[in-house]
């Protein structure tokens, strides 16, 4: 089988890594095609793009590089042609995967899509559209299977979610010898959001003096880019390519919102959420998203289990005063614990999420191919 895969983002690049792992595990003649990072070539597939050019945040920065973005859309409709696909397998960065999930199912290309756009928090009526469109839709978040049977009438599969595997399956190296105890900052991987984020975050290593606050640089950007933002501080390092190492080692974290909220907390680690954007760009979100949290882990356990700095909210003093919080009071850190612990509960599923993703393309495309069969013999 031919699979064409197109991720975004460093998570996805991760996840469409493990999945093309366990998809040649089912298909001994499976061939791939795809747009991601350095994750998913390092399994011998023929990358396309690489995320690092294709990542906009924000409503304000999504305008800037239209033209690029468009050109994107267009390359990726070509190549697709080209390479004639068996299944076209799109994993979140729903701007993008969804335009081409609706021409592609007008080429007659089957689609699935793994890991769900969060229709649940803004443009829900995106779903009408998408069940036209996707062939297959696999969830990874507990809730989603019953979001859209109960609103929507579409049965979609539930796999679980694919960090449980990967986070149960590292083995940490050891900790450098620095003789302090480590506060993780983890700015985003995009730049927008680095250089909204990063400066507040170091600000606070000046009120903890006796930790060694430790910078998890993106894969997709340059080491020159941080520089800038590093020099002025005595008790800061750096580590590339080693986030979950770092984590493994912390006694707390700093970290951007999105999946890192997620991998942190199965990390056991205790956590402040940040965010800051483009001030335009958070107004129209403000408006435009129903959710009550920003973190996974707050909105898949429905309560605050972790602080959530947002926008003006993420000052220095204000981080400052939840990191105390978080690293002295041993009430606090309990509570934390146990929370972290039913979370994962709720996430866990008999097999990898990886390999019940595989199992259900292999199988969905063995039983398209005997109803075409069978419809070919019939006339």
């Amino acid at each position: 089988m031919k699979y064409y895969l197109i991720s975004g983002e460093a998570s996805g690049d991760l996840h469409g890594s493990n999945l093309i792992k366990a998809l040649k595990k089912k298909d001994g003649n499976a061939h791939f095609r795809c747009w991601g990072g350095d994750l998913m070539q390092a399994q011998g597939v023929d990358l396309v793009k690489h995320y690092r050019d294709l990542a906009f945040m924000g409503f304000v920065e999504v305008l800037m590089n239209l033209r690029t973005i468009l050109k994107n859309i267009s390359f990726c409709k070509n190549d697709i042609e080209n390479y004639r696909p068996d299944v076209l397998i799109l994993i979140d960065y729903p701007g993008f995967n969804l335009r081409i999930a609706e021409w592609a199912k007008q080429q007659n290309i089957r689609v699935v899509y793994y890991i769900s756009p969060q229709v649940w928090a803004w443009k829900a009526n995106r779903v009408k559209k998408m069940k036209t469109c996707i062939d297959k839709m696999l969830v990874i978040l507990p809730f989603e299977k019953a979001y859209y049977a109960t609103k929507w009438n579409w049965e979609v599969d539930y796999v679980g979610h694919p960090l449980v595997e990967v986070i149960e399956n590292f083995r940490a190296a050891e900790q450098p010898a620095s003789g302090k105890k480590i506060i993780a900052l983890l700015p985003g991987s995009r730049k927008q959001e680095i250089e909204k984020k990063l400066p507040v975050m170091l600000e606070v290593s000046r009120h903890f003096p006796d930790y060694c606050f430790t910078v998890a640089k993106a894969p997709g950007q340059e080491d020159a880019f941080y520089d800038s933002f590093l020099s002025r501080y005595s008790n800061v390092a750096v580590t590339k390519n080693a986030t979950y190492n770092l984590l493994s080692h912390a006694s707390a974290a700093l970290v951007t919102s999105g999946t890192a909220t997620l991998e942190t907390a199965l990390f056991k680690v205790p956590e402040i959420v940040c965010y800051k954007g483009n001030p335009i760009s958070y107004q129209i979100a403000k408006r435009l998203i129903r959710i009550k949290y920003i973190s996974l882990v707050n909105l898949i356990m429905d309560r605050e289990v972790v602080k959530e700095l947002i926008q003006d909210e993420l000052t220095t003093r204000n981080l400052v005063a939840e990191l105390k919080a978080i690293l002295y009071n041993s009430e606090k850190q309990l509570k934390m614990q146990a929370d972290y612990r039913e979370l994962k509960d709720k996430l866990y599923v008999d097999g990898s999420a990886s390999d019940n993703a595989a199992n259900i393309i292999v199988r969905f495309l063995s039983e398209e191919g005997k109803d075409k069969k069978a419809n070919e013999n019939y006339h």
